[in-house]
C-alpha cells in the first residue's frame, strides 16, 4: 500500500508513524537497530574512525526494514517522509524506553 499522505507537523506524522509500528517484533528490530546506530556513533566519535561512518544508516535501516518487511509487511515511512521517520525512529525509541511504547 502506497502512503502519499502529507502532514502538516511531526505530531500528525508520529500518530501515523506508530500505527506504521503495531508490531512488536518490528519495534523491537527498530529499537535493537538503533541501539546499534547510538553504540557505533559513540565508538566512531570515541575513535575517530571515520571509515565506519556509512555502515550508521546500514545498521539502523536493517533491522529497522526487516522488521516492515517481514513483520509489519508495510513499506517503511522512510521512503516518503525520510526526516520525519528519521525523528520518528529516535521519538520512538525514547518513548520505548520510558514505557510510553511497549516492546
Amino acid at each position: 500500500m502506497k502512503n502519499t499522505q502529507r502532514f502538516n507537523s511531526f505530531a500528525e506524522f508520529y500518530t501515523f508513524y506508530l500505527a506504521e509500528h503495531s508490531n512488536s517484533t518490528c519495534r523491537r528490530l527498530h529499537f535493537a537497530g538503533t541501539s546499534l546506530v547510538l553504540a557505533l556513533l559513540v565508538y566512531i566519535l570515541a575513535t575517530s574512525n571515520w571509515l565506519l561512518f556509512p555502515a550508521l544508516p546500514v545498521a539502523g535501516y536493517g533491522f529497522a526494514w526487516v522488521g516492515h518487511f517481514f513483520f509489519e509487511k508495510n513499506r517503511p515511512a522512510t521512503f516518503l517522509h525520510p526526516l520525519y521517520s528519521l525523528m520518528g525512529d529516535f521519538v520512538m525509541y525514547r518513548d520505548m524506553l520510558v514505557g510510553k511504547v511497549s516492546f
